[in-house]
């Protein structure tokens, strides 16, 4: 297995208005967005080809949309990249922008 090209952890993850976990992962791997929840079971997953990211509207910046397989997720990684050494999840832009090279979209 590859390393992954990106990893979040204690990301929240929610679904329309409701939250499916508060400390879950975000991977992209192997050509692949998966999302996890706090004990590492798949919530969903799909070709990172098929992944649309964004940042949605009049949002904090912490906040990222991620639709997979027809579903919108709502990500809530971090504001700005944790310290060297320092606990946390990375920017929600690090997350779009990981989205993007990934399926070759972007530079």
């Amino acid at each position: 297995m590859a390393e992954p090209e990106f990893t979040a952890m204690g990301v929240r993850i929610g679904k329309r208005m409701r939250s499916l976990t508060r400390a879950g992962q975000v991977r992209i791997s192997d050509g692949r967005v998966e999302l996890l929840n706090s004990y590492g079971s798949e919530i969903d997953s799909a070709p990172v080809q098929a992944v649309r990211a964004s940042k949605p509207w009049f949002a904090p910046n912490d906040k990222a949309l991620a639709d997979l397989n027809g579903e919108r997720y709502l990500l809530t990684l971090g504001e700005q990249d944790p310290a060297p050494g320092e606990p946390g999840p990375p920017a929600a832009r690090r997350f779009i922008e990981a989205v993007r090279r990934a399926a070759g979209r972007g530079d």
